[in-house]
């Protein structure tokens, strides 16, 4: 089979990542590496249609002279006696905005796959090599190793520290600074009001003035019952007076 896939990484970044195994190996989708083993070895689990199969074996990457790779593997069933071989040639060519992968594979299994569909096998195959090379393109790209940062030059300067001038100083005792915080000396004012309202009065009738407004004294309660009792007893002993006149009067013409 013959695939095509774009990957927007430069070429010569893609060749630094197949020539890593380990960076190959983290490209491999599905790998459970063995330690101790060789980076690209382990078990890979393929997804078949509704079936799975996993795999235990290895792979490896050579370059060749014309610039393409070489890439071979041989793996077993885990769970059975089929078995898969794999070769197959990848070529890397510069294209606007990155680099388009061709694989040219073939392939020769017995054991389960062999039951499966033909189409779902060659798609399984596919999403394995997409899978494969987009993961190769990010893999470069998280390994990129960071810009170093210029430091900035250090300047000599042969700039002179000039002192500063000498103030000038007075004999004369120099003000007291003022808080903006503090409250302002004064009357309050109610009493700037009173003493504004008694201008024209003479020093003696300001001095002597009842206070006005909130400091004048309350006035004593006036008792309504005793206003009341005068008013009526004043006609009262009128009408006496008058009573005791007319019976004076008659009493002395009987006479």
């Amino acid at each position: 089979m013959e695939h095509e896939v774009f990957v927007p990484v430069p070429v010569e970044r893609l060749r630094q990542a197949l020539g890593d195994p380990l960076r190959v190996a983290r490209a491999v989708p599905g790998l459970q590496q063995d330690a101790g083993a060789d980076p690209v070895a382990g078990r890979l689990k393929v997804r078949v249609g509704s079936h799975s199969i996993t795999y235990r074996g290895a792979v490896h990457v050579s370059a060749r002279d014309d610039g393409s790779y070489s890439v071979e593997g041989e793996a077993g069933e885990t769970r059975g006696a089929g078995s898969v071989k794999l070769a197959l040639t990848l070529r890397l060519r510069d294209t606007d905005g990155g680099t388009t992968l061709t694989f040219d594979a073939t392939a020769t299994a017995d054991g389960r796959v062999t039951e499966l569909p033909q189409d779902a096998v060659s798609s399984a195959v596919v999403r394995l090599l997409n899978r494969f090379a987009e993961a190769l393109g990010e893999t470069e790209a998280d390994a990129e190793p960071d810009q170093p940062t210029e430091e900035p030059e250090k300047r000599e300067t042969s700039e002179t520290v000039e002192a500063p001038e000498a103030v000038e100083t007075s004999d004369e005792p120099p003000a007291p600074l003022v808080d903006d915080f503090t409250e302002p000396a004064g009357p309050p004012a109610e009493a700037a009001h009173a003493r504004r309202t008694m201008i024209g009065r003479s020093a003696e009738e300001v001095d002597h003035a009842p206070p006005r407004g909130r400091y004048a004294p309350v006035p004593a309660p006036q008792t309504v019952a005793s206003g009341a009792a005068l008013r009526w007893a004043a006609p009262a002993a009128a009408v006496v007076l008058a009573s005791a006149i007319v019976v004076g009067r008659a009493l002395r013409k009987r006479r």
